[in-house]
Formats: C-alpha cells, structure tokens, sequence
C-alpha cells in the first residue's frame, strides 16, 4: 500500500492538550519483581498503568479526540459506534463529556457488565447477532439517523488519539530500546509507533496478538489489511474481524515486529499481574506480560523495555475464571524452575 503520512508531533500534542481534561496521564512504574525478570530476562521493565485510564482502557483517548473534533452540525446529529466493549464504553463517555447523544451497537455476547457500564455513561445499546452484524447495523444507524460513526481503530483521528499514550510514554521513559503493545484493530500500536517515531526513532515497537486473531500480523505478511478475521479468543477486546487500510498504512511504517501469545498464555500474564501486582487486568491488559514469558522471554535481555497495560475492563466472573487457570500455570512453571535447584543439592545414593 502507498505510504501514509503519520500523526505530526504537534498534532499529537494538540490532540493530548484537547483531551487532556477528560483523561488521566497514567503512572509509568518500574517493576522491580526477580522472578519476573528470572523468567522474561528482562530486569525492571516499564509498566504503563494505562488500565487506569478513565473507562479503564485506552480506548478513551481516540474517542474524545473523535468527540471533541465534530463540527456543530455532527455534534446535534450525535453519533454512532460499535465494539464488544471497551471502545463502546469510551464513545460513552466521551459523549458525556461533550454532550451529545450516543448509540453503540454491540454483540450479543458482549459481557453484561461492559453493557452495563456504557449505558451508565448514557449511551443507548443496541444489542446485534455478532461482531460483523453489528458493524452493519451502526453503519445502517449512521446514514439513517445522519450520526457519525466512530470507528474502534481506523482512521488519523483516532490514531492521533492514542498517539497520545506514547507522547507520555516517551515523556517518561526517553531512553526506551523497546515497547510491547497489545493488538485487535491497530489503533492503539499505530499511535504509539508514531508518536515514538518522532521522540524515539530507535525504539523499537513490538506487537502482541492472539493465535486466535493473528489479524495485523497476517496483514503485516501479505502487505495488505485482512478483509476477514476468524476470532477465537478469550481477549475480545483483541479479536477484530478486519483490518482497516489507514490504520493498517501507519502500522505498516512503526510496527517493527509481531508476536503471538495464545489464550493460556494470556491467563498466565493474567496470574502474574494479580500475584505479583495485586491488579486485575483483562486477557488484553495482560498480553503484553503473556508475550514477555512467551515468545519475546530471554529477547530483550539487557534492554529498556516498557509494555502497556492496556485495560482492566472485565466481569468479576470470568475473572475468576480465566485467573484459576492461570495461577494453575503459574505454579506449574515455578515448580518446574524449582527443581533442578532441588535436585541438584541432594545426597547421592550411587
């Protein structure tokens, strides 16, 4: 695909002055854990406490700048979004915050709870079959009611939103070597890529995707955007029918690497966060510590690497749920990695 010019610094920075009170600069903390570090080869990563984020994920960004850029006219006529959850729960509240009407369409399957959750920042729900239904229905509640549709991850507008978490991000950690980003749409890991562009052009940007949505990474491959993604995973949040030509033109010049982590290895990021963090973080948040066990364990030894933690937007239920299993993991690794040690100090009997 053609190049596409990527989100200016100013134009970040713009965006982040303009959303900026309606949004928390989230903390960035060392994590100073030596088992952690024993297993990943990593020692005191960054963790961008992005979950939280006001609506508890960084989905809030791309929607205010979307909310707080519409003409009058769109304003009155309010606007339309579809999503499973978090990006539903962000065009919520950024209506809230600008006054104007909402409707999100979401998928039947969507947990409760994130229903719950948008209808209390105002909007009207309007429950589909599945994903692909649901993005038809907005669009059709778009051009019927004359809304504007928010999109989960296209578009420069909201690239440059989240653009606006790697502006804090290089703020406060400048000397980055690598990031670690969770994907579903791209929206999220194409700002982070440019706005690191600008301040950090050696860092490099590394994207985390389910096997049950590898999406980006088979776009990535074939240098276009996948029309149709088959989703398999617990991480709804992650799990994007199809991808989006400029979102996919910007990932394409920022994203320097792809990985995958499947669904047990995201409830093991899961248990570490709740053992070792005290957080809960959902299957998404947690990614980005599944790929730092996984495929990118003893990579970036010696490097400064920050991950994001992306959201925390999950029922109480399927929490417990998906962290039993992971803490099974958890044990399970620990256990095999104790013993050599034990082993190894014995009497022998030969």
């Amino acid at each position: 695909m053609a190049a596409m010019d990527l989100p200016t610094l100013d134009a970040i920075r713009a965006a982040h002055a303009r959303i900026g009170p309606h949004t928390i600069v989230t903390p960035t903390m060392v994590w100073h854990e030596p088992s952690f570090a024993a297993a990943t080869g990593v020692d005191a990563p960054l963790l961008k406490l992005e979950f939280l984020q006001r609506t508890g994920s960084f989905k809030v960004r791309g929607a205010l700048n979307n909310l707080l850029t519409l003409d009058d006219e769109a304003r009155a006529a309010g606007v339309v979004a579809v999503s499973a959850g978090n990006h539903a729960i962000a065009v919520a509240y950024a209506c809230e915050v600008a006054g104007v009407s909402a409707k999100v369409v979401m998928p039947r399957a969507a947990s409760p709870a994130r229903i719950a959750k948008a209808e209390r920042y105002g909007a009207e729900v309007v429950l589909a079959a599945d994903v692909i239904e649901a993005f038809a229905l907005a669009l059709r509640i778009g051009r019927d009611e004359r809304r504007s549709f928010v999109h989960p991850f296209e578009g420069m507008t909201t690239v440059t939103g989240q653009a606006t978490l790697g502006l804090e991000l290089a703020e406060a950690a400048p000397d980055l070597d690598a990031v670690i980003v969770a994907v579903g749409g791209g929206g999220l890991i194409a700002g982070i890529g440019s706005a690191l562009h600008a301040l950090a052009p050696t860092c490099r940007v590394i994207g985390v995707e389910p096997t049950g949505a590898p999406g980006l990474t088979r776009s990535l491959a074939r240098g276009a955007p996948e029309e149709h993604v088959v989703v398999d995973t617990i991480a709804d949040s992650m799990g994007s029918p199809r991808h989006e030509p400029i979102t996919f033109a910007v990932c394409q010049q920022v994203v320097d690497e792809m990985v995958l982590v499947d669904d047990d290895d995201m409830r093991l990021g899961m248990a570490w966060a709740f053992e070792e963090l005290k957080i809960a973080l959902e299957p998404a948040g947690a990614a980005v510590l599944a790929a730092l066990l996984g495929p990118l364990a003893n990579r970036l030894h010696g490097r400064r690497v920050a991950a994001i933690l992306c959201g925390s937007n999950i029922d109480h239920a399927t929490y417990a749920r998906h962290l039993e299993g992971g803490l099974v993991r958890l044990a399970g690794t620990r256990a095999a990695r104790a013993a050599p040690h034990r082993s190894g100090g014995g009497v022998s009997d030969r």
